[in-house]
């Protein structure tokens, strides 16, 4: 994974490297059973080169504790690894360039369950055309792989009613987890 990572960080496949100040590969455990996967570093995670240092990573801090979980249990990722200037969404050549970073994190940790959170990271990693607010929290396999689409936890700093559901997409996620066999 260390290689993986300093790869990452020396990356200029794409006009993001001339932006950014850190590149963010990703944190957390290589044996993570779950492994979450955001759109791209914001304004935070690109000063600290760690993702979901800033509010909505204090947010889904507190709702991986609220069942159980710390951030060492689990990895923590984004479909691009780079922050996209003013915050807005990464292009599709961007996670295009991105993606086999994020496959090869895929194939080196091996997690039973992929929780892609928002649309971005939903559309990017699952054939479907259907909004975070179709698919959140409903498990679907895809080639051995459980995926389970949450809201990202910066939608529910914006729009309050979304932190109850999240809260609940995570106790479903918990039920998950502990329904998966050894």
């Amino acid at each position: 994974m260390t290689k993986l990572s300093n790869e990452v960080l020396v990356c200029t496949k794409c006009r993001l490297s001339e932006t950014r100040r850190n590149a963010v590969p990703g944190e957390g455990s290589v044996d993570a059973k779950v492994m979450f996967v955001g759109e791209a570093p914001g304004e935070q995670e690109d000063i600290q080169g760690r993702p979901f240092v800033g509010a909505a990573g204090k947010l889904l801090t507190e709702l991986l504790a609220s069942i159980g979980l710390r951030r060492e249990d689990v990895y923590i990722t984004n479909i691009a690894k780079c922050r996209p200037p003013n915050n807005r969404p990464p292009r599709k050549d961007e996670v295009g360039s991105c993606k086999p970073y994020l496959k090869r994190q895929f194939t080196l940790i091996a997690p039973r369950v992929i929780c892609p959170m928002g649309n971005s990271a939903i559309h990017s990693l699952i054939d479907s055309d259907k909004s975070v607010t179709d698919l959140h929290g409903i498990p679907f396999e895809v080639e051995d792989v459980t995926y389970f689409p949450m809201y990202h936890p910066a939608a529910a700093l914006y729009t309050f009613q979304l932190r109850k559901v999240l809260e609940e997409d995570f106790k479903k996620l918990r039920a998950l987890l502990d329904s998966l066999p050894a």
